[in-house]
């Protein structure tokens, strides 16, 4: 029986485009106290009512599946509300907030997930799939916010393939954060998402099956600490768009900056920059 080709797969694939889901949660306090505690910022304890910084959804609606379910990955196995893409790299490529009105605690949220592009492509690399996923978080006021949410299927690295030139950083951060991406930061992150997927803590699955040469710092956390570099420069200004992009990945054996720098009264760019000096994560926002 002949493998099926990629315009194929695809077409198959597709065939999830359009569908739902439609998750509950509460707001709770101690998510949001185990995030401050991970951003080391000096926050007093969450009170009823107190509004969650942004980014914080992303500490609800969080992956259930059982310990039979999980695959060699430490992910969920393949199939269910996202497309069974076997494909052995699965990331968080990117993407696009648009923030209504705060999350409080205590408030009760939905989450409602539509499945918006699937995509795919050969490249240099290998095969390439993209799916993005659409979110809406709402609460009693309504709308709270939009989310379109960027992931990447990919193979796994060929032997002799050349790696992509990376990116210089920019030079021109006005304000910046040395972040240090141990161990500790990186399990007690995943244990706050409940991710776990092996590369973001275990050494010897990351080093030997996926060839990387540390344990790779979450995309989500990056985006975390830009937004958390943006609120340590602006305590007062309200976030009301944000878009990110995974450009290179960042590992635990070396420290980062996460950088900033504003573009007029209401939009900043942020951006992540490895030991190197190279681009991880670029980043817009935009505040009141």
């Amino acid at each position: 029986m002949s493998t099926p080709s990629l315009d194929e797969q695809l077409a198959h694939w597709r065939s999830w485009l359009g569908r739902t889901e439609q998750r509950h949660d509460l707001v709770g306090a101690a998510p949001l106290a185990a995030l401050a505690a991970t951003l080391d910022r000096d926050e007093s304890e969450p009170l009823p009512g107190q509004d969650a910084p942004p980014l914080a959804h992303w500490l609800y609606f969080l992956p259930l599946a059982r310990q039979s379910e999980i695959g060699p990955d430490g992910h969920a196995r393949r199939g269910g509300f996202l497309p069974p893409v076997p494909l052995p790299r699965r990331m968080w490529a990117g993407g696009r907030l648009e923030f209504h009105h705060p999350l409080r605690v205590g408030d009760e949220i939905t989450r409602l997930s539509r499945i918006k592009s699937i995509d795919a492509k050969a490249g240099r690399s290998g095969t390439l799939v993209f799916v993005t996923v659409r979110h809406e978080v709402s609460n009693a006021q309504g709308l709270a916010l939009s989310e379109e949410h960027d992931i990447v299927y990919r193979d796994a690295p060929q032997p002799g393939a050349v790696a992509p030139t990376p990116q210089p950083a920019p030079d021109d951060a006005s304000f910046s954060r040395e972040i240090v991406p141990d161990p500790v930061l990186l399990f007690r992150y995943s244990a706050l998402t409940f991710n776990g997927h092996r590369i973001h803590y275990d050494r010897s699955y990351v080093t030997e099956v996926e060839g990387y040469p540390g344990l790779i710092v979450h995309g989500p956390l990056i985006a975390t600490l830009l937004a958390d570099l943006l609120r340590r420069e602006r305590p007062q200004a309200t976030l009301r768009r944000f878009a990110f992009t995974a450009v290179r990945p960042i590992f635990d054996i070396h420290r980062f900056t996460v950088c900033g720098r504003a573009e007029g009264a209401h939009d900043l760019r942020l951006w992540a920059r490895d030991h190197e000096g190279f681009l991880a994560m670029r980043a817009e926002a935009r505040v009141d």
